[in-house]
């Protein structure tokens, strides 16, 4: 079932525009994030520090696409949300600490508003397209089952 599960997700994934991508990636991010967390509470370290590995990876991708050159300033205010993201994940990974996944989550559930935002004026704006735009051509990495 798994495979027809990944099948189905990559179908999915190559329908969409890029921004519809990078908006896909902040939910993977967040929903591994409150996984991390639940796993936390639940005293499963294990599955806590695997759920934040895959946020990390989530960010990491977030963070590698991005294209400082079209983007400019917002690209490399980005670039430092991202860099803060990872390190207090690494944090997280030590301390367990809850509040600090929250916060996290806040973080890009905060960016991802943004991203939600310039989808909605796509059309008029440049600067969305250049943004989403950073990682095209690497849609494979942008599914939610990384």
């Amino acid at each position: 079932m798994e495979c027809s599960t990944k099948s189905y997700e990559e179908t999915n994934v190559h329908g969409m525009s890029q921004l519809d991508l990078v908006i896909k990636v902040y939910d993977g991010a967040i929903t591994a994030y409150q996984d991390a967390a639940h796993s936390y509470k639940k005293s499963d370290s294990q599955k806590g520090y695997d759920f934040l590995e895959r946020a990390k990876r989530f960010v990491v991708h977030l963070y590698t696409t991005l294209d400082e050159e079209k983007g400019a300033e917002i690209a490399t205010g980005l670039g430092k949300l991202y860099s803060f993201v990872i390190a207090e994940t690494d944090v997280v990974s030590a301390t367990k600490d809850i509040k600090k996944i929250d916060d996290l989550v806040a973080i890009l559930d905060n960016l991802r508003q943004g991203w939600l935002g310039l989808k909605e004026q796509e059309g008029s704006s440049s600067l969305a397209t250049s943004l989403a735009t950073a990682g095209e051509g690497s849609t494979g990495g942008f599914t939610t089952s990384a």
